[in-house]
């Protein structure tokens, strides 16, 4: 059955192109989303740029034809602006002058035309206004083209398998053919086994579970870890997650310019990435790195930057308060007197340039080559955002994104839906990306933290 979809404003401002994401299916876009749009084309950052993005889609559709008739869009469907309706009477509580209310007298309105046989759906990213359709009797739905599946959403870059005790010697001379490898059942019968490129994987002897390696899946092969005696700037790792972390992030960008790395807080991702590009960069070779640029987006700050007093950099400062937490654990050699010359080591990374915090808005645009590009955070992000991230990098530049997905701060942004979630999903596989997922039972900021993790189900 052919459906008719209403789209509200947020729905074009995370994905100015959604338009074109519904096949065979009639789009309407009420007259109060036109002016939300039209309110919002001067807003500084992604929900400005968005909106332009979106007001141009449109544009092009109105040269080709009569908008208020409607246009056919390219999957077969007909794209049309929705005038009517304005006299739909509503609940007492519902305001009539608020855009959300205005959207559902649109879609109440086209389900009660008699003339009408297509099924109304109401899509939005707004759950308040999904509840508020569900009571009017409205069908409403998330807008879900760039939502992830479970499956999807639980991969994490690691897996477990056993290797014949007899090829143990090869996995670490030259590593060996992953066809190899293996898993078994409960009843111990052997299952044949897939992997992902660059997955990571904890090797178990098949004759002895002592006995256990660690490599990473390269094309047919796997290999071992390559900078597993490696201590950046003095850190060396502490469990097996920190282990695949440091094999990523050591790696140069020729081979590995894209690294995700998903986990909960007290795992020490930004610990980690920040002392490793403090390696690469002081004691790199060939100048692998010139800077690191670390990011953190932030649901409110990222909009409302502009307006703050003071320099791009005074303005981001409240930000980068972790950032500067963590590099004074990496710097401190535990003087009697280190406070003052421990302030001082912090501030001179910023001051030569070495670490160069920026706010997202200013990414936009820029081709960054030769960088450490640290984005923390990153399920503060949207697909759209994420999107323009990676596709900024330059020759040389390594993007690590940060974050864990069950912690999310920005509006109409969920675990299946952010942008670091999005990235891991679309760039798996991919022989230039490789991520790794660390554990609860990995988190090292302190034993009161680990144990919260379990007893709070965090």
């Amino acid at each position: 059955m052919k459906k008719s979809y209403v789209i509200d404003t947020n729905v074009l401002i995370q994905s100015p192109y959604a338009i074109e994401c519904f096949e065979d299916n009639d789009l309407i876009i009420p007259l109060v989303v036109l002016e939300e749009l039209d309110g919002l084309k001067k807003a500084d950052g992604e929900k400005g740029a968005n909106a332009r993005k979106a007001v141009r889609l449109l544009e092009n559709y109105r040269q080709s034809g009569n908008l208020l008739e409607g246009v056919k869009l390219s999957g077969g469907g007909v794209l049309r602006i929705e005038t009517n309706f304005a006299n739909i009477p509503l609940p007492d509580e519902l305001p009539e002058d608020k855009s959300d209310n205005c959207i559902l007298k649109v879609c109440k309105g086209l389900s009660e035309n008699i003339d009408n046989l297509n099924q109304i759906i109401l899509v939005t990213k707004d759950l308040v206004l999904r509840l508020k359709a569900q009571i009017l009797g409205i069908k409403a739905e998330d807008f879900t083209t760039e939502q992830i599946s479970e499956s999807d959403a639980c991969y994490t870059g690691r897996c477990e398998a056993y290797i014949p005790d007899e090829l143990i010697k090869d996995f670490k001379k030259k590593g060996i053919d992953s066809a190899n490898l293996y898993r078994t059942t409960s009843d111990g019968e052997r299952i044949e086994t897939h992997f992902t490129e660059n997955e990571f994987v904890i090797l178990t002897s098949d004759k002895s579970t002592n006995k256990t390696l660690l490599g990473r899946i390269s094309g047919e092969k796997v290999v071992p870890l390559k900078y597993k005696k490696s201590s950046p700037y003095g850190i060396t790792p502490k469990n097996v997650g920190q282990y695949f972390m440091q094999e990523a992030l050591m790696t140069g960008a020729d081979k590995a310019p894209l690294v995700i790395i998903k986990g909960m807080a007290g795992t020490a991702k930004t610990f980690y990435s920040l002392a490793t590009g403090l390696e690469k960069t002081f004691n790199g070779s060939d100048n692998e790195y010139r800077r690191i640029i670390i990011c953190r987006p932030n649901a409110q700050f990222d909009d409302d930057i502009g307006f703050l007093p003071g320099s791009e950099q005074e303005k981001i400062a409240p930000m980068m308060r972790p950032v500067i937490d963590n590099l004074e654990q990496i710097l401190d050699s535990g003087g009697e007197d280190e406070e003052t010359m421990l302030n001082n080591k912090v501030a001179e990374l910023f001051d030569r340039g070495i670490i160069q915090p920026e706010a997202m808005n200013f990414i936009r645009g820029r081709s960054i080559s030769k960088t450490f590009l640290i984005i923390d955070e990153a399920q503060n992000m949207t697909p759209n955002q994420v999107k323009g991230i990676i596709t900024r990098a330059g020759k040389g530049t390594k993007i690590i994104l940060l974050g864990d997905p069950k912690q999310i701060d920005k509006p109409f942004l969920d675990e299946r839906t952010n942008g670091l979630s999005y990235a891991s999903k679309y760039m798996k596989g991919s022989p230039f990306c490789w991520q790794i997922t660390l554990l609860a039972s990995e988190c090292e900021r302190s034993e009161l933290a680990l144990d919260a993790i379990k007893r709070l189900n965090i």
